[in-house]
Protein backbone atom coordinates (compact mmCIF):
# COMPACT_ATOMS: atom_id res chain seq x y z
CA UNK A 1 0.00 0.00 0.00
CA UNK A 2 2.64 2.22 -1.13
CA UNK A 3 0.15 5.25 -1.52
CA UNK A 4 -1.76 5.32 1.70
CA UNK A 5 -2.72 8.56 3.28
CA UNK A 6 -1.29 10.41 -0.21
CA UNK A 7 -3.50 12.40 -2.08
CA UNK A 8 -2.12 12.43 -5.80
CA UNK A 9 -3.59 14.84 -8.56
CA UNK A 10 -3.44 13.28 -11.78
CA UNK A 11 -4.04 15.02 -14.87
CA UNK A 12 -5.44 13.52 -17.97
CA UNK A 13 -6.57 10.42 -15.56
CA UNK A 14 -9.64 9.93 -18.16
CA UNK A 15 -7.48 7.75 -20.45
CA UNK A 16 -4.33 6.22 -21.21
CA UNK A 17 -1.48 6.44 -18.91
CA UNK A 18 -3.31 9.06 -16.80
CA UNK A 19 -6.13 6.33 -16.05
CA UNK A 20 -3.79 3.50 -15.43
CA UNK A 21 -1.72 5.72 -13.01
CA UNK A 22 -5.07 6.73 -11.44
CA UNK A 23 -6.09 2.86 -10.95
CA UNK A 24 -2.51 2.11 -9.09
CA UNK A 25 -2.69 4.39 -6.72
CA UNK A 26 -6.29 4.00 -5.80
CA UNK A 27 -5.75 0.21 -5.46
CA UNK A 28 -2.77 1.11 -3.21
CA UNK A 29 -4.47 3.66 -0.76
CA UNK A 30 -4.16 6.88 -1.77
CA UNK A 31 -6.75 9.80 -2.64
CA UNK A 32 -6.63 10.57 -6.82
CA UNK A 33 -8.15 13.88 -7.38
CA UNK A 34 -8.50 13.01 -11.02
CA UNK A 35 -8.39 15.74 -13.59
CA UNK A 36 -10.12 15.56 -17.01
CA UNK A 37 -12.15 17.50 -19.52
CA UNK A 38 -14.67 14.73 -20.74
CA UNK A 39 -17.17 14.18 -18.31
CA UNK A 40 -18.03 10.77 -18.92
CA UNK A 41 -14.59 9.35 -19.14
CA UNK A 42 -14.81 10.64 -15.13
CA UNK A 43 -17.43 9.34 -14.63
CA UNK A 44 -16.83 5.56 -15.87
CA UNK A 45 -13.03 6.13 -13.79
CA UNK A 46 -15.05 6.36 -10.68
CA UNK A 47 -17.33 3.60 -11.27
CA UNK A 48 -14.45 1.40 -12.37
CA UNK A 49 -12.67 2.21 -9.36
CA UNK A 50 -15.43 1.52 -6.96
CA UNK A 51 -14.69 -0.65 -3.64
CA UNK A 52 -11.04 -0.11 -3.45
CA UNK A 53 -8.67 0.73 -1.14
CA UNK A 54 -8.63 4.61 -2.04
CA UNK A 55 -11.06 6.64 -3.79
CA UNK A 56 -11.36 9.55 -6.38
CA UNK A 57 -12.56 12.63 -6.79
CA UNK A 58 -13.39 13.81 -10.66
CA UNK A 59 -12.46 17.63 -11.65
CA UNK A 60 -13.81 18.20 -14.81
CA UNK A 61 -11.76 20.90 -16.03
CA UNK A 62 -9.26 21.82 -19.14
CA UNK A 63 -5.83 21.32 -17.87
CA UNK A 64 -4.53 24.08 -20.05
CA UNK A 65 -6.44 26.70 -18.45
CA UNK A 66 -4.63 28.78 -15.97
CA UNK A 67 -7.69 29.81 -14.16
CA UNK A 68 -10.00 26.50 -13.95
CA UNK A 69 -6.05 24.96 -12.99
CA UNK A 70 -5.26 27.08 -9.85
CA UNK A 71 -8.95 27.03 -8.52
CA UNK A 72 -9.01 23.31 -8.49
CA UNK A 73 -5.69 23.21 -7.06
CA UNK A 74 -7.42 25.70 -4.25
CA UNK A 75 -10.03 22.79 -4.12
CA UNK A 76 -7.86 20.46 -3.31
CA UNK A 77 -5.78 21.89 -0.66
CA UNK A 78 -8.74 23.58 0.74
CA UNK A 79 -10.57 19.43 1.25
CA UNK A 80 -7.60 17.56 2.25
CA UNK A 81 -4.96 19.74 3.11
CA UNK A 82 -2.02 19.21 1.03
CA UNK A 83 -1.05 17.43 -2.40
CA UNK A 84 1.31 14.57 -1.65
CA UNK A 85 1.90 13.57 -5.59
CA UNK A 86 1.50 15.89 -8.90
CA UNK A 87 1.19 13.26 -12.25
CA UNK A 88 1.49 15.69 -15.51
CA UNK A 89 -0.26 12.87 -17.98
CA UNK A 90 -1.75 15.99 -20.37
CA UNK A 91 -0.16 15.68 -23.62
CA UNK A 92 0.22 14.18 -27.08
CA UNK A 93 0.71 15.07 -30.67
CA UNK A 94 -2.74 13.79 -32.27
CA UNK A 95 -4.68 17.40 -31.74
CA UNK A 96 -3.45 18.40 -34.95
CA UNK A 97 -4.44 16.98 -38.36
CA UNK A 98 -1.11 15.37 -39.72
CA UNK A 99 0.75 14.81 -36.30
CA UNK A 100 4.02 13.46 -38.58
CA UNK A 101 4.67 16.72 -40.63
CA UNK A 102 8.17 17.52 -41.47
CA UNK A 103 8.96 20.96 -40.93
CA UNK A 104 8.29 22.44 -44.35
CA UNK A 105 4.59 21.16 -43.87
CA UNK A 106 3.69 22.58 -40.51
CA UNK A 107 1.64 25.51 -39.72
CA UNK A 108 2.66 27.82 -37.45
CA UNK A 109 -1.23 27.60 -35.90
CA UNK A 110 0.08 23.83 -35.59
CA UNK A 111 3.27 24.16 -33.88
CA UNK A 112 1.30 26.17 -31.61
CA UNK A 113 -1.35 24.17 -30.82
CA UNK A 114 1.41 21.08 -30.26
CA UNK A 115 3.93 23.42 -27.50
CA UNK A 116 1.04 24.99 -25.92
CA UNK A 117 -0.75 21.28 -24.94
CA UNK A 118 2.01 19.65 -24.23
CA UNK A 119 3.85 22.16 -22.09
CA UNK A 120 1.33 24.71 -20.88
CA UNK A 121 -0.80 22.00 -18.67
CA UNK A 122 2.14 20.86 -17.19
CA UNK A 123 4.03 24.69 -16.44
CA UNK A 124 0.26 25.34 -14.94
CA UNK A 125 -0.13 22.91 -12.67
CA UNK A 126 3.68 22.72 -11.41
CA UNK A 127 3.55 26.18 -10.99
CA UNK A 128 0.43 26.28 -8.78
CA UNK A 129 1.03 22.90 -6.68
CA UNK A 130 4.99 24.09 -6.33
CA UNK A 131 3.99 26.54 -3.23
CA UNK A 132 1.59 23.98 -1.14
CA UNK A 133 4.69 21.53 -1.95
CA UNK A 134 7.19 23.82 -0.21
CA UNK A 135 5.21 24.97 2.88
CA UNK A 136 4.85 21.04 3.62
CA UNK A 137 8.58 20.23 2.64
CA UNK A 138 7.46 17.39 0.38
CA UNK A 139 6.17 16.18 -2.70
CA UNK A 140 6.33 13.94 -5.71
CA UNK A 141 6.22 15.38 -9.60
CA UNK A 142 6.13 13.10 -12.47
CA UNK A 143 6.28 14.91 -15.61
CA UNK A 144 5.61 12.53 -19.27
CA UNK A 145 7.86 13.15 -21.82
CA UNK A 146 8.52 11.17 -25.07
CA UNK A 147 11.33 9.47 -26.83
CA UNK A 148 10.56 12.18 -29.12
CA UNK A 149 12.15 14.42 -26.26
CA UNK A 150 15.46 12.29 -27.17
CA UNK A 151 15.72 12.56 -30.93
CA UNK A 152 14.91 9.24 -31.49
CA UNK A 153 11.42 9.18 -33.11
CA UNK A 154 12.01 9.40 -36.94
CA UNK A 155 7.93 9.66 -37.22
CA UNK A 156 7.43 12.14 -34.23
CA UNK A 157 6.77 15.85 -35.63
CA UNK A 158 9.29 18.84 -34.89
CA UNK A 159 6.87 20.90 -32.10
CA UNK A 160 6.58 17.56 -30.41
CA UNK A 161 9.88 16.31 -30.68
CA UNK A 162 10.97 20.29 -28.89
CA UNK A 163 7.72 20.17 -26.45
CA UNK A 164 8.94 16.95 -24.82
CA UNK A 165 12.43 17.97 -25.03
CA UNK A 166 11.30 21.21 -23.19
CA UNK A 167 9.99 18.83 -20.83
CA UNK A 168 13.09 17.00 -20.40
CA UNK A 169 14.32 20.04 -19.37
CA UNK A 170 12.18 21.38 -17.20
CA UNK A 171 12.50 18.14 -15.41
CA UNK A 172 16.27 18.39 -14.47
CA UNK A 173 15.79 22.50 -13.95
CA UNK A 174 13.51 21.96 -11.28
CA UNK A 175 15.33 19.47 -9.73
CA UNK A 176 17.55 22.05 -8.36
CA UNK A 177 15.13 24.65 -7.51
CA UNK A 178 12.77 22.46 -5.75
CA UNK A 179 15.07 19.70 -3.88
CA UNK A 180 16.05 21.71 -1.19
CA UNK A 181 12.15 21.70 0.28
CA UNK A 182 12.20 18.01 -0.41
CA UNK A 183 10.42 17.86 -3.45
CA UNK A 184 11.25 15.19 -6.19
CA UNK A 185 10.19 15.95 -9.88
CA UNK A 186 11.00 13.03 -12.22
CA UNK A 187 9.83 12.56 -15.88
CA UNK A 188 9.53 9.12 -17.98
CA UNK A 189 10.03 9.02 -21.50
CA UNK A 190 7.87 6.60 -23.24
CA UNK A 191 7.94 4.46 -26.88
CA UNK A 192 5.32 3.99 -28.42
CA UNK A 193 2.18 3.24 -26.29
CA UNK A 194 -1.10 1.78 -27.25
CA UNK A 195 -3.60 3.81 -25.29
CA UNK A 196 -7.09 4.39 -26.40
CA UNK A 197 -6.08 7.91 -28.17
CA UNK A 198 -3.42 5.69 -30.79
CA UNK A 199 -4.99 2.88 -30.83
CA UNK A 200 -6.81 3.61 -33.79
CA UNK A 201 -3.98 5.11 -35.68
CA UNK A 202 -2.26 1.46 -35.01
CA UNK A 203 -4.92 -0.51 -36.44
CA UNK A 204 -5.20 1.37 -39.50
CA UNK A 205 -1.23 0.29 -40.10
CA UNK A 206 -0.98 -2.79 -42.06
CA UNK A 207 0.64 -5.69 -41.03
CA UNK A 208 4.37 -5.34 -42.63
CA UNK A 209 3.99 -1.85 -40.90
CA UNK A 210 2.93 -3.45 -37.00
CA UNK A 211 5.75 -6.05 -37.73
CA UNK A 212 8.20 -3.64 -38.39
CA UNK A 213 7.70 -1.57 -35.29
CA UNK A 214 7.44 -4.27 -33.14
CA UNK A 215 10.87 -5.53 -34.35
CA UNK A 216 12.34 -2.32 -33.34
CA UNK A 217 11.55 -2.94 -29.48
CA UNK A 218 14.07 -5.83 -28.26
CA UNK A 219 11.00 -6.90 -26.29
CA UNK A 220 8.98 -7.70 -29.17
CA UNK A 221 6.15 -5.97 -27.95
CA UNK A 222 4.45 -2.46 -28.42
CA UNK A 223 4.02 -0.83 -24.52
CA UNK A 224 0.69 -0.30 -22.91
CA UNK A 225 -0.66 2.40 -20.73
CA UNK A 226 0.08 -0.10 -17.77
CA UNK A 227 3.45 -0.20 -18.95
CA UNK A 228 4.21 3.48 -18.72
CA UNK A 229 2.15 3.58 -15.46
CA UNK A 230 4.01 1.24 -13.59
CA UNK A 231 6.95 3.04 -13.43
CA UNK A 232 4.99 6.58 -12.79
CA UNK A 233 4.05 4.79 -9.64
CA UNK A 234 7.82 4.17 -8.42
CA UNK A 235 8.86 7.62 -9.02
CA UNK A 236 6.03 8.57 -7.13
CA UNK A 237 6.37 6.57 -4.09
CA UNK A 238 8.83 6.71 -1.27
CA UNK A 239 10.81 3.92 -3.04
CA UNK A 240 12.26 6.70 -5.18
CA UNK A 241 13.01 9.36 -2.43
CA UNK A 242 16.22 9.55 -3.82
CA UNK A 243 15.70 9.97 -7.67
CA UNK A 244 15.77 13.43 -8.92
CA UNK A 245 15.83 15.14 -11.83
CA UNK A 246 16.04 12.16 -13.97
CA UNK A 247 13.77 11.26 -17.14
CA UNK A 248 13.47 7.44 -17.40
CA UNK A 249 13.09 5.71 -20.67
CA UNK A 250 10.60 3.64 -21.26
CA UNK A 251 10.25 1.93 -24.35
CA UNK A 252 11.16 -1.66 -24.37
CA UNK A 253 14.92 -1.64 -24.63
CA UNK A 254 15.06 0.39 -27.96
CA UNK A 255 17.60 2.84 -29.12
Amino acid sequence: MRFEGKVALITAAGAGIGKSMAEIVVREGGTVVAVENQQERLDALVDGLDNQAGKVVSKCIDATHEIQARRTVQEVVGEFGRIDILVNAVGGSTIIDNPAAEIDEMPFEDWQKILNFNLSATFIFTNAIVPHMKAQKSGKIVNLASVAGRGTSFKSSSPYAVAKGGIIAMTRKLAFELGPYGICINAIAPSLTLTERLMPHWEVRNEQNQSEEIAKVPLGRIAVAEDQAKVIAFLASSDADFVNGQTIDVNGGQL
